[in-house]
């Protein structure tokens, strides 16, 4: 099961400024000695040894997870503006694949907002599906392509659309088991587990971490323990998680403490805070080692999540 990220960015899009920009090729020159610039092994060598704030960027998309398992169709978890990325590749590297399974979590902006520029909707050999528990969450999909709000409704879309209530019970394609948890976040949200041969990616954005997570009860050791890769919401450091209580997002800190009473295997930091630049973000992956290493169980692999990266589970 391969994993790649479409969009990783919380609230809002965060597109790279100018002086972002500016302030990293800056950073760079100051580096390059001329020993660097003498042929093209030693400028890749350069490259090759840049820190990862200064070589490549975490990314300013909204929410949205690709899930690879095979080529016959693709199932997505989110559809934030990552969506338009991924539909514009799809369409263009696998023009042959019909069907899509996109599921989500919760429908707030962020995860909605690249519906409407999802290439694959505009052909009308394809076959879109839409899952959610939320029993009315067709209802909220056409309405935000309903006047003022868009120029166009939701049938505009020539590709066949299909709703699929999720029930209570897990859901099963060939090989591939997708089962769901509840979480905390205002208006309510989904944690979304998919199990393949033998391997589990939790993602759990928009959750804020309480003391339920850690329980050892059925259903958490049935969801959590053990997993091989767990995406989880970071949007905080742990002093602006106890400001923002309630406001439905959690800390790298609890976060790696949720990872280590399960023993994950790896965790991933993900719908980074908008306010944060690429450097902030990197520094709490490395605070976030830091703190795994106080910790019982230390075996957990701590990755940040960055737009159009890879993961194998």
């Amino acid at each position: 099961m391969n994993i790649k990220f479409w969009g990783v960015r919380g609230s809002i899009p965060t597109p790279l400024t100018q002086e972002l920009i500016k302030n990293k090729i800056s950073a760079v020159i100051n580096r390059v000695r001329p020993e660097d610039l003498e042929s093209p092994l030693t400028r890749e060598s350069f490259l090759s040894k840049l820190p990862p704030e200064l070589f490549g960027t975490i990314g300013g998309n909204t929410s949205c997870i690709e899930v690879q398992t095979d080529k016959s169709a693709f199932f997505v978890i989110d559809g934030g503006t990552g969506l338009r990325e991924f539909g514009k590749w799809a369409v263009k590297e696998h023009p042959e694949i019909r069907d899509y399974h996109l599921f989500f979590t919760h429908f707030h902006w962020d995860h909605i907002q690249g519906i409407p520029f999802f290439a694959p909707a505009f052909n009308k050999k394809n076959h879109i599906r839409f899952y959610s528990p939320h029993p009315n969450f067709e209802e909220i999909i056409r309405n935000q392509m309903k006047s003022p709000y868009f120029p166009v409704e939701f049938d505009i879309l020539p590709a066949k659309k299909s709703f699929v209530i999720l029930p209570n019970t897990a859901l099963q394609f060939d090989d591939i088991k997708i089962s769901w948890k509840r979480m905390k976040h205002p208006g309510g949200v989904f944690a979304y587990k998919f199990s393949f041969n033998g391997k589990s990616m939790i993602f759990a954005t928009d959750s804020e971490i309480t003391e339920a997570e850690f329980k050892q009860d059925k259903e958490n050791i049935s969801f959590f323990k053990d997993c091989d890769m767990l995406i989880l919401d970071s949007q905080y450091t742990f002093r602006e998680s106890i400001d923002k209580t309630d406001w439905g997002h959690s800390s790298y800190s609890l976060d790696v403490d949720l990872a280590a009473s399960w023993k994950v295997k790896k965790l991933v930091l993900f719908h980074h805070e908008p306010l944060y630049d690429d450097r902030k973000i990197l520094s709490m992956q490395r605070l976030s080692k830091w703190y795994l290493n106080h910790q019982e169980y230390k075996d957990t692999e701590i990755i940040i999540a960055m737009e159009g990266a890879e993961h194998r589970v």
